[in-house]
């Protein structure tokens, strides 16, 4: 059976990801103000339906991130990357650098679900960890929640040489727990970084935004 035309479109483009058709790490500069909001509304959809009282003022938040992504493009803006395939964007991270050279901390970040469980959210990962390591950052930082949504993210972080430091209730959701992990940056022999994932595009750490 012949998949219909927009099926055929997804169809080819996770054959290529199948394939390891290499990805591109790019700044958002020049892309639409939007663009990260609907990536992780995509993304926690399922979350969002579910549970929208919880992720309601999440999905706030995302707006106002994304708001200040590309109204500071020379600051805010080139602590986010877009994970590209071809001119599809699949993905996006970002991260906060401004505690170096002692600690660099991973922010908002996703991969659409139907480009998920194909290694990209870990290469987003150890972009992230190569741009820190690159700026002589000492220690990585990262959280998430111990929501069952959450397992295959606290599965890459672990893949990725992170350890388990801490558990603290959530603000938004005292039932659930923020999950804190933190991985040396002098130590990458099992986490992959330094390997070619993916070709980057404009890995400036931000500079901070003027008062």
């Amino acid at each position: 059976m012949v998949p219909a035309t927009k099926e055929l479109a997804l169809y080819y483009l996770t054959t290529m990801i199948g394939d390891l058709m290499e990805l591109r790490f790019e700044a958002p500069r020049g892309q639409e103000c939007g663009l990260i909001a609907s990536l992780l509304k995509q993304s926690y959809a399922v979350l969002i339906e579910a549970e929208p009282e919880v992720w309601g003022p999440e999905v706030l938040k995302w707006e106002r991130f994304d708001a200040d992504v590309f109204s500071h493009p020379e600051t805010i803006g080139t602590a986010a990357f877009l994970t590209k395939i071809g001119d599809t964007t699949i993905g996006f991270a970002s991260y906060d650098p401004r505690g170096k050279p002692e600690l660099g901390v991973i922010g908002h970040n996703c991969v659409l679900p139907e480009f998920r469980s194909r290694g990209v959210g870990r290469q987003q990962i150890r972009e992230v960890l190569r741009r820190f390591s690159a700026m002589g950052i000492r220690q990585a930082r990262v959280s998430t929640l111990d929501h069952p949504f959450f397992t295959p993210a606290r599965q890459v972080y672990l893949g990725c040489g992170f350890r388990e430091v801490s558990r603290h209730p959530w603000p938004t959701d005292p039932l659930r727990a923020v999950i804190e992990y933190t991985k040396p940056l002098d130590d990458h022999a099992d986490d992959g970084v330094g390997r070619k994932a993916g070709r980057s595009v404009d890995a400036r750490g931000p500079r901070r935004p003027r008062q």
